[in-house]
């Protein structure tokens, strides 16, 4: 393997320049003169082009400008010290060690480690000061070469924790801290703010684990490690992978550059946040992926965090178009499906339809309603044609990746034109992400690596995965697809009444986690179909299942209010957010009450939840909109029927738990105990 550096990269006191884009500009010059850079000018660019971003400067007088680029052949490090420090935008002055690290596109993985090894390293002073004091090249290469080297070196994309020290300031022992680090190269920024916070927390006596989502691939922290952590720091310029893992922990979160300029500033925030009932928490979302130590997943585990990946990408599809289709109908009525795609693309805001252009039991709002309405259902309705080719697009991303999204699209947009709806998708996410996961693992030559992710895996994949559907099990599926639907058509009376109270008891058994999301999966495959039909029995389905997510943090709140001695000060004042999540049908605003007592709370909920959806379904109340609650009553048929479901069930939630938590414990809970924070969105 090719060192990333050698003596020919290293310059000592010979570039003089006064800003830092004449800096990286003679370093990549400096570069071209190796063989392993193809174009000087486009280094350049794509290395100026990321210190626009964010600048490079670090703390102890030295600058790391770096990049991702197709400019170059191979990982390579180039070492500067500058005749005249230049400033690069550090809070404690100008820089005059400067390390230009560059990474190919298709980088191999082990010189990925090494690079993000080298950035640890940067973290250490005496390691920076005997760079800074060397007095030729081969002794800055001699001096790097150690720092990267395997046996010297920690794992610098493996999760890792300070050693737990006496607590600092009187806080408990047991009080420890996770932190996320990522940068948009993932190269340097993100092991340094790592290191960074490790150390600070080292100092401070605080245990710190901290999982680093770089260019060398990330271990995601264990959910032990993670449930057991008082706060949560996000230190990252792009989004955090899985970031629900962490849902309803007190969180600090700020750009990469902050954990490595002031990472006691973030930990002394993390802290004051865990004793904080009123601190910002990670937004409560979907429980599914729970990634853990994915390294020991059970095969069962493994499938429904990649069955729930695909769902939890599908539903804004299915959120969006629903609640679009919904105002279609408040707008033009009913029957403007018969003419929607008509008037939406022949007509216009100055060229309103006439009544020649509607049906004759049109019951909108005008002319300029039935126009409006159009365009709202042509949009919703293209917005929940995705909801197939999406679920088996993110499906495949869940087993292989990018590299499986185009495929898994691709297979699911198969299986909707066969009409094999959701379990088609289903089979071809599953189909694609196998045989991208597959070619992805494949040790192929350097030369190649580039066009994996980019030609080959796309190509291959949607070949094998497409042509199965087509040729194999598109058909088959088409016809169980079809079965259950006619099995749907036909449901009425107690069949109708059993599977309400059915699907009530998931919807409630653990509030946005798996079972939850299979409830909410059902409904919304069904809902497109349910426009339309002639039967109601889709769109029943689909205000069963939000009727009976609503009870929980209703129920909850309700229990809050009518026996306050039973609940601590904290319980009570997220009794009063859970009343608008609960409208709104975010069942997630009942987990601080779960997290404090499941044995009274769970099974309370699920009592509420399935009379709620007992109720819904013998009073036939339907809903065209995927989500929204009290929010969206034009979306939903019979609305002050499916309040009143609601309503009991949510009595029913909250004299349960009542019941419950009088019978077990007779006196008042501690007014100290502190359960989980209501949780705020990020």
């Amino acid at each position: 393997m090719m060192s990333i550096i050698t003596s020919e990269l290293v310059s000592l006191d010979q570039i003089r320049a006064s800003t830092p884009r004449e800096v990286i500009q003679a370093v990549a010059e400096h570069i071209a003169t190796t063989d392993r850079a193809s174009d000087s000018q486009a280094l350049f660019n794509d290395a100026w082009s990321r210190e626009q971003e964010s600048a490079t400067g670090m703390p102890g007088g030295f600058a790391i400008p770096h990049c991702r680029t197709s400019a170059i052949n191979a990982p390579t490090l180039a070492f500067a010290r500058l005749a005249s420090p230049v400033d690069f935008g550090s809070s404690d002055g100008p820089a005059d060690l400067v390390f230009f690290i560059a990474a190919p596109e298709g980088a191999n993985q082990d010189h990925l480690k090494i690079l993000s090894a080298l950035a640890t390293y940067l973290m250490r002073d005496e390691f920076v000061d005997s760079l800074r004091n060397a007095s030729s090249a081969q002794r800055v290469v001699s001096l790097i070469d150690e720092a990267v080297a395997p046996e010297g070196r920690t794992s610098s994309n493996s999760s890792s924790s300070t050693s737990a020290n006496p607590a600092a300031e009187g806080r408990p022992e047991t009080l420890s801290l996770v932190a996320v680090t990522s940068c948009p190269t993932g190269i340097a920024h993100t092991y340094m703010a790592a290191d960074a916070l490790r150390q600070a927390g080292e100092a401070r006596g605080i245990t710190i684990h901290v999982e680093t989502q770089g260019a060398s691939g990330a271990d995601a922290l264990p959910s032990n490690v993670i449930a057991a952590a008082s706060a949560v720091i996000f230190a990252a310029d792009v989004d955090v992978r899985e970031k629900h893992r962490f849902a309803g922990k007190p969180v600090v979160a700020s750009r990469v550059k902050r954990a490595i300029n002031d990472p006691e500033g973030m930990i002394e925030e993390a802290l004051r946040a865990a004793e904080d009932p009123a601190a910002q928490t990670v937004a409560v979302e979907s429980q599914e992926n729970s990634a853990g130590d994915q390294e020991s997943e059970s095969f069962g585990r493994k499938v429904q965090r990649v069955l729930m990946t695909g769902v939890s990408y599908m539903i804004p599809f299915v959120a969006a178009g629903g609640l679009l289709i919904a105002l279609g109908f408040l707008l033009g009525g009913y029957s403007i499906t018969e003419v929607a795609d008509d008037i939406a693309f022949n007509r216009a805001l100055w060229n309103l339809p006439t009544e020649a252009d509607l049906p004759e039991d049109f019951r909108g709002f005008g002319m300029l309603g039935a126009y409006l309405g159009a365009v709202f259902f042509v949009i919703g309705g293209t917005a929940m044609s995705f909801l197939v080719p999406a679920l088996a697009g993110y499906i495949a991303f869940g087993m292989a990746d990018r590299p499986g999204i185009a495929p898994g699209f691709t297979a699911g947009a198969v299986a909707l034109a066969m009409d094999a709806g959701f379990i088609g998708g289903i089979v071809g996410g599953v189909l694609a992400g196998a045989i991208a996961y597959w070619i992805r693992r494949l040790d192929v030559p350097r030369w190649l690596a580039g066009l994996m992710p980019v030609v080959i895996i796309p190509l291959a994949a949607s070949l094998v995965a497409g042509g199965l559907m087509v040729i194999l099990l598109g058909g088959p599926i088409a016809g169980l697809t079809a079965v259950l639907e006619n099995w749907l058509q036909s449901m009425t009376g107690t069949a109708a009444v059993l599977l309400g109270l059915i699907l009530g008891l998931m919807m409630c058994f653990d509030l946005g986690g798996p079972v939850n999301k299979v409830a909410y999966s059902f409904a919304v495959a069904g809902i497109s179909a349910g426009v339309g039909l002639e039967t109601e029995a889709p769109l029943m389905i689909m205000a069963t299942v939000m009727a009976a997510g609503m009870v929980p943090p209703l129920g909850m709140a309700l229990a809050t209010f009518l026996d306050r001695k039973l609940f601590t000060v904290v319980e009570r004042e997220n009794g009063k957010t859970a009343v608008l999540l609960g409208a709104a049908f975010i069942s997630e605003g009942a987990i601080p009450f779960a997290a404090a007592d499941p044995l009274r709370v769970l099974p309370a909920s699920m009592a509420g939840g399935a009379v709620t959806g007992a109720l819904t379904m013998a009073f036939g109340v339907t809903s065209i909109a995927p989500h929204g609650g009290v929010f969206v009553p034009f979306a939903i048929g019979g609305f002050p029927l499916f309040l009143l479901a609601v309503i009991i069930g949510a009595a029913v939630t909250a004299f349960t738990v009542i019941a419950l938590k009088r019978w077990v414990r007779k006196q008042p809970v501690d007014a100290a105990t502190t359960p989980v924070p209501a949780a705020a969105a990020v």
